[in-house]
């Protein structure tokens, strides 16, 4: 009776397994978020150094249709 109960208080192969892989993932993981650099805070955009230029619609697709025929595939 005393080696049945030794044994289910000792440590099995597939706890011992489980604890040691719970371990490495956790030290994995910590090492991971400290070798990280820190998010720089959210800023607002710089102004665009230009005007915004009105498009003809019909012209952006036709140039848009000529560059698709003369582009080589693949390219």
């Amino acid at each position: 009776m005393e080696k049945e109960q030794e044994k289910a208080s000792s440590l099995s192969r597939r706890n011992f397994m489980t604890t040691a892989g719970i371990f490495v993932a956790g030290g994995i993981a910590g090492c991971a978020s400290r070798a990280l650099p820190p998010t720089p805070p959210v800023t607002e955009p710089p102004p665009l150094p230009w005007k915004w230029a009105k498009l003809d619609p019909l012209e952006a697709g036709r140039r848009a249709y000529r560059g698709y025929l003369t582009k080589p595939p693949g390219g």
